[in-house]
């Protein structure tokens, strides 16, 4: 099998500005708050290279593809020049000291993952990068082209979406820093419980703004994450027209705009597999900022209903179909 071309060009295509935008923002999040820390969320060389199946994809490929660029590699036991490559990735993940990420996926046991990325031979690598998926190569590459393909991911990735990868620390016991993350940073009861009021009260922006306060201190707060996704979804309703909105989805079915804000008006309607299957339709029908626009509002939508609902991991395996 002889590895496709690795040329990179064409990634600032795939990349939505308005994901780089996120992307960034987050990535300045992440450094401020490892830096206040004093250093708390450098990872130990052996981090750097980790097992992901189905369950663990969303927390250790797109999430993390939000601070490095994770780079993807699609074995099994039995393939054997999956045994030649693997090895080099490995490596190379080490030598390159944290600007990416090296995420390994048993096709056996994760045949959903290999369906969606389409997957039609192995090895096969893959990058994700703030969310975006980016075929790199398929095949047991020689190593220079290896080097020259994870050379052009860590540039694009650090100047489109800034990106500088992951610190490094030699003595870092490993796992250390997903421990230290899990940990809360501090008390946040009495700007969480102001949140609330604010909520009962209807003061949507009130409630956006104590949120906002408690994810600035502790970025990975799951209780502020989901109240502030909660409370822009009803920011945003609460100054809507229902009746023209649902005029201007049925009128419209193309227009992206319309039909974030008709899946809005579903959610907040309790319709959730309705507001879910909007959106994944119209992911189908639009392409370039209009769909990357839809999507996020999508993945907005899935932190308002909350990670571990059915219908949440029904409605991601669609997104990825419809992407992929």
């Amino acid at each position: 099998m002889q590895p496709r071309n690795m040329s990179m060009s064409g990634v600032v295509d795939l990349a939505a500005v308005k994901a780089a935008q996120e992307a960034k923002a987050k990535a300045e999040q992440t450094r401020a708050e490892t830096a206040r820390q004093g250093g708390a969320g450098a990872v130990s060389p052996a981090d750097l290279v980790i097992d992901v199946d189905e369950a663990g994809f969303e927390r250790e490929v797109l999430q993390r593809s939000a601070e490095v660029p994770v780079v993807i590699d699609f074995w099994a036991e039995w393939c054997q020049p999956c045994k030649q490559l693997s090895p080099v990735l490995e490596r190379l993940a080490v030598e390159y000291n944290g600007r990416f990420l090296l995420a390994k996926i048993d096709v056996d046991a994760n045949q959903m993952l290999m369906q969606q990325f389409g997957v039609q031979g192995i090895p096969a690598v893959f990058a994700v990068v703030a969310g975006q998926a980016l075929p790199l190569f398929q095949g047991a590459a020689g190593e220079a082209q290896i080097r020259q393909t994870l050379d052009q991911l860590v540039q694009v990735a650090e100047e489109r979406f800034g990106l500088t990868g992951l610190t490094v620390d030699a003595d870092a016991e490993p796992g250390a820093a997903e421990a230290a993350a899990a940990e809360p940073v501090g008390p946040h009861d009495a700007l969480l419980e102001a949140a609330v009021r604010a909520l009962d009260a209807g003061d949507f922006g009130g409630a956006v703004q104590a949120y906002r306060n408690v994810l600035a201190d502790d970025p990975g707060n799951s209780e502020a994450k989901l109240g502030l996704a909660q409370a822009e979804l009803l920011q945003r309703v609460g100054g809507m027209d229902p009746q023209q909105v649902r005029k201007d989805a049925a009128d419209q079915p193309e227009n992206a705009e319309a039909q974030i804000a008709a899946a809005d008006l579903d959610l907040v309607g309790g319709h959730v597999e309705d507001a879910f299957g909007r959106l994944i339709d119209t992911v189908r029908r639009t392409a370039g900022d209009d769909r990357d626009a839809v999507r996020l509002r999508l993945l907005e939508l899935f932190e308002v209903v909350g990670p571990d609902d059915p219908r949440v991991a029904a409605a991601r395996r669609a997104l990825a179909r419809a992407l992929f």
